[in-house]
């Protein structure tokens, strides 16, 4: 059996013959995404591309999927310089591309809330199988900020005009609706998500690994080009709205549960 050469704080890897399963482990908050979280989920993905499985799932522990950014650390981002917002930008674009480009197939188990940066790690995998429980979106917007890094992948899944649509409200969409727009594959029972992502995984593995490799490269290379330019803009634009008087006062007023006060700055 292959053996972790890393221990996780922030996740579990579940190794079942050809699959393993990472779990986000951090139902007391949600699974949100923390500094630590997004360097542990790089070092997994590192990791289980070495490994023999063939197959991954991700999911999360708890009622949630992936809430977003952890509060503490979102928190923290009011006060950090320029360097370090362009830092934090090129380390998120940085782990959904790494996800999107993964050379093996990817599983999303969306068992529960997937929101901004959670949405993103919920639909760059290629099958995304929801619970009925589950619920979608990119709320960034509400306070001031930018979903920008994920912007090139939605555009790719969902076309200009949904894309728009979610982007531009930052509303939450049940499982029923991201299926209707292409983020999800399949809606399942909240308690057949996990058995029926193993089915999944099973019939995908009487494929040939050498084909499900290639195809996954070829793919990767149709959109590499592309995403380069594009996530240089995205990672620009991420870094620069930090700066705004707006972000500042949309992550205040979330923290402080009012109202924001906009200015447009």
């Amino acid at each position: 059996m292959f053996k972790q050469s890393h221990s996780y704080t922030t996740l579990t890897i579940a190794h079942d013959g050809p699959v393993a399963t990472i779990t986000l482990n951090r139902p007391d908050k949600r699974n949100a995404i923390s500094y630590v979280l997004i360097e542990d989920l790089l070092q997994a993905l590192k990791e289980l591309e070495d490994s023999p499985e063939q197959l991954l799932i991700l999911t999360g522990a708890g009622q949630a999927f992936c809430s977003g950014m952890d509060l503490d650390n979102l928190r923290a981002v009011t006060g950090r310089t320029e360097e370090e917002n362009w830092a934090d930008s090129e380390l998120m674009a940085r782990l959904f591309r790494t996800l999107y480009e993964f050379p093996k197939v990817t599983i999303a188990a969306v068992n529960g809330a997937a929101v901004a940066g959670g949405c993103g790690l919920a639909t760059l995998c290629d099958f995304t199988l929801a619970s009925t429980e589950a619920r979608f979106g990119y709320t960034e917007v509400r306070i001031g900020f930018l979903p920008a890094i994920v912007s090139t992948f939605l555009l790719r899944q969902v076309g200009e005009k949904q894309a728009r649509d979610l982007l531009l409200t930052g509303r939450i969409i049940t499982a029923e609706e991201a299926f209707r727009m292409g983020l999800v594959n399949e809606i399942v029972a909240p308690d057949k998500l996990l058995s029926r992502s193993r089915e999944l995984a099973a019939t995908l593995l009487q494929n040939s690994p050498a084909s499900l490799l290639a195809a996954k490269r070829l793919l990767n290379r149709y959109s590499s080009g592309e995403l380069d330019r594009q996530i240089v803009a995205a990672v620009s634009e991420n870094a620069r709205i930090r700066a705004t008087s707006d972000f500042r006062e949309g992550v205040s007023s979330f923290l402080e549960k009012r109202p924001p006060k906009w200015t447009g700055k």
